[in-house]
């Protein structure tokens, strides 16, 4: 068929990948997939692209490439809002991350901690996820949100509807719906059946993206389209950020 997936979320060694960018395109184009660079950009992420000049850098570098232009973005870092316009221009798509929530009193929750504060509850956590995202959803230039569903590390092993219910997925679908933020399907962090279903329903755009750091991982979007098709996607539901720049 003419229609290929997309790769909008994969990691090479400029971030925290194992495979360099030639070594990205022709293990994601074997797979009949479109591939895309989708570095961590940050200043709180261990090897990401941490400075103004590093994402001019880092985009002079996939512009020597057939490649789609991304970066991800952590909500909690200042690095985006300081993204002069004529860089920001220059990314085919960019993702947001709740690699970090800030609670109401501003105290940080990392998403990859083990540590959980003793005086919060789960629910409480829930909360503030959802409205870290709605907070992103109306403020952060980004074209997907990435892993939408990835939770703290001691939440990792609860199930979705102990953590989501119906609320707040309605919540998160009505975010990215009214900012036209795409929910990334991530090969990586699962999200469960309900949400994306959910999100189909409400007309959010899906993404596509293995979330590849190694070989095995590039441009596997096995399980993300599967995963869409079952819950009803078409063609035209699916983000392409060569679409969005036509």
């Amino acid at each position: 068929m003419a229609w290929k997936p997309v790769d909008c979320h994969a990691h090479s060694t400029m971030s925290d990948g194992a495979l360099d960018v030639p070594q990205i395109i022709e293990r994601v184009t074997g797979r009949g997939v479109r591939p895309s660079v989708s570095d961590h950009i940050s200043r709180d992420v261990g090897g990401a692209v941490a400075s103004i000049d590093g994402v001019r850098a880092y985009l002079d570098e996939l512009d020597r490439y057939p490649i789609a232009r991304g970066g991800e973005f952590c909500w909690h870092d200042a690095l985006w809002r300081e993204m002069p316009e004529d860089l920001a221009a220059r990314f085919t798509h960019r993702l947001g991350s709740l690699h970090a929530i800030y609670l109401d009193d501003r105290t940080l929750v990392h998403a990859f901690s083990r540590r959980f504060p003793a005086a919060l509850t789960r629910d409480e956590y829930m909360d503030a996820l959802v409205a870290n995202a709605e907070e992103l959803a109306a403020t952060m230039p980004v074209d997907i949100l990435a892993h939408p569903t990835l939770v703290n590390l001691t939440l990792r092993e609860v199930p979705a509807d102990e953590l989501w219910t119906d609320e707040r997925e309605d919540r998160l679908v009505t975010a990215l719906f009214d900012a036209g933020i795409a929910f990334e399907i991530s090969a990586r962090y699962k999200a469960h059946e309900r949400l994306v279903r959910r999100a189909i329903d409400r007309g959010v755009r899906i993404s596509l993206g293995s979330d590849g750091h190694s070989a095995d991982q590039v441009g596997d979007l096995t399980f993300p389209l599967a995963l869409a098709r079952h819950c009803g996607a078409r063609d035209e539901d699916l983000f392409d950020p060569y679409t969005r720049l036509t």
